[in-house]
């Protein structure tokens, strides 16, 4: 369990806070997407969690370790794939067995099936790839981590078709129960089908808390005609198919599947109450 305890934290003034006395609990065995428009604080709050940057007030706990200290028992059983990084000048290969040892439970099995999903053989050179292979590198091998807590900062970007197709089946096929995984991204198609949960921020502030369960439970999302847009829609935007609608589910309703795009659109202006949970 992470639990985020009354954090406050700023970038050098102290008068531009992003977050004050923030709180948040994430369970296990949840896929995350951590929305919200640029500056709200996504990339921040990974990097808070995995004890990167500390809070100048309150405290982060990851299975009752203090981030502030990084231990290595935490931090073996945490990994992030940060949006801009480097790679070294070396093989894959040679990459792996370097930074292995760390992580007890590396496995070589999801390894290759990640590599192989991905069409990259274990020899490349990490330092000749492109923005995008070298993304799928990384994920390959945070991935074969097996880590308990596994934080993506948009990891999609980059990627083509194709290969936003490849990183959903390898996010989907190694999920486990004791594995929890918080994706901060924009690009909210990319992983709607993945999401457990969605969290939502909007000035360094909390907006939404939900499953997605909880959230098909309460809401309907189709597309109607003006004729069909009746009391119970509570947000609407025009398409070339006709209205997107999010509107409270009656009990004949059946349950439709979660438009992401649609939901942040209408939390992101007040449409819904995103405290409804």
């Amino acid at each position: 369990m992470i639990q985020v305890q009354d954090v406050t934290f700023y970038y050098g003034d102290k008068d531009k806070k992003v977050f004050e006395r923030f709180c948040l609990q994430l369970e296990q065995n949840k896929v995350y997407g951590l929305l919200g428009e640029n500056g709200t604080g996504k990339s921040t709050l990974l990097y808070l969690l995995m004890g990167l940057l500390r809070p100048s007030e309150g405290r982060i706990l990851v299975d009752g370790f203090d981030m502030r200290r990084r231990q290595r028992k935490a931090l073996q059983q945490m990994y992030i794939v940060p949006e801009e990084f480097t790679l070294p000048q070396m093989r894959f290969a040679d990459y792996v067995e370097t930074y292995r040892p760390f992580y007890p439970a590396f496995s070589d099995e999801i390894l290759r099936r990640c590599m192989e999903e991905f069409h990259l053989p274990l020899d490349v050179r990490v330092d000749q790839l492109s923005m995008g292979d070298k993304k799928k590198v990384l994920m390959s091998f945070a991935l074969a981590t097996n880590v308990r807590y596994l934080l993506m900062d948009e990891p999609t970007n980059g990627l083509d078709v194709p290969s936003k197709k490849q990183f959903r089946k390898v996010i989907a096929t190694t999920m486990t129960e004791e594995r929890t995984l918080i994706i901060a991204t924009h690009q909210l198609h990319d992983v709607e089908s993945l999401l457990d949960h969605v969290l939502i921020l909007q000035r360094s502030q909390l907006l939404l808390n939900a499953s997605v369960e909880a959230l098909c439970e309460k809401y309907t999302f189709d597309v109607r005609s003006n004729e069909a847009l009746t009391d119970d829609v509570l947000y609407t935007e025009r398409t070339p198919q006709g209205n997107a609608t999010l509107s409270l589910r009656q009990p004949d309703d059946e349950e439709t599947q979660l438009n992401l795009e649609l939901l942040f659109n209408a939390v992101t202006s007040d449409s819904i109450n995103g405290e409804f949970l």
